[in-house]
């Protein structure tokens, strides 16, 4: 656990047909550190998934961030036990394919606010394990093209989508153009139609960490039990 990079909390689906599935397609099983083959459904599925394969598939609840210099990952790991022991689990109706600025995603049903506050609270309760970002990574933000709030946002937590610019979402492809962007999303609404967990609950925090090839591994889970 010591040896990343970077470290996130995810929400990652627990063991069984919907987490295999995901993985599969993206030909990366963060929980066991293991390539996988993508099934053949007729897209370019290696081409296609380039970015979200890195990391897994998951949720983001704490975007990625390294450790500030007196912290460390025994400390993270005690603070997200006792953050876990104090929150609800949050239960949606299901999951829906969705086009998020020409990627593919897995969006929640129904109302958010309640996976949205969850967010927010992860999001600040653990800050204070969070490097300050350096003038590079801010810059990879791009912060000329963020709106101010998102700009204060990066300033405050480090990331520009949070708080109530946070959009919750399991990602499956990177940006796609048409005419693949659609055929893409039929295949893949077929191909997980089947296995979209209904109800969706996010009962677990999940610990990632970026290793040093740049690939994201499943730590360890939290039980959400407030």
């Amino acid at each position: 656990m010591d040896m990343m990079k970077r470290y996130a909390v995810y929400y990652a689906p627990p063991q069984g047909t919907f987490a295999s599935r995901a993985s599969a397609w993206l030909g990366w099983d963060a929980a066991t550190g293991q390539p996988l083959t993508p099934p053949e459904l007729g897209l370019p599925a290696a081409e296609i998934t380039r970015d979200p394969c890195k990391y897994g598939f998951h949720g983001t609840l704490k975007p990625p961030f390294r450790l500030a210099e007196d912290r460390d990952a025994e400390g993270l790991h005690r603070a997200m036990t006792d953050l876990a022991g104090r929150l609800a689990p949050v239960t949606l109706p299901g999951l829906r394919l969705a086009s998020l600025g020409g990627f593919l995603a897995l969006v929640p049903k129904g109302d958010t606010a309640p996976l949205q506050a969850l967010a927010a609270t992860v999001v600040a309760a653990l800050d204070g394990f969070r490097a300050p970002l350096t003038e590079a990574e801010i810059a990879r933000r791009r912060p000329e093209h963020l709106t101010p709030r998102q700009r204060e946002l990066l300033r405050l937590w480090g990331y520009p989508y949070v708080m109530e610019e946070f959009r919750f979402h399991l990602t499956l492809t990177d940006r796609l153009e048409e005419p693949l962007a659609g055929e893409a999303a039929r295949i893949l609404d077929a191909h997980f139609a089947p296995v979209l967990p209904q109800p969706f609950k996010v009962s677990e925090l999940c610990l990632f960490g970026e290793a040093e090839d740049g690939r994201f591994h499943l730590l360890h889970r939290y039980t959400l039990s407030g």
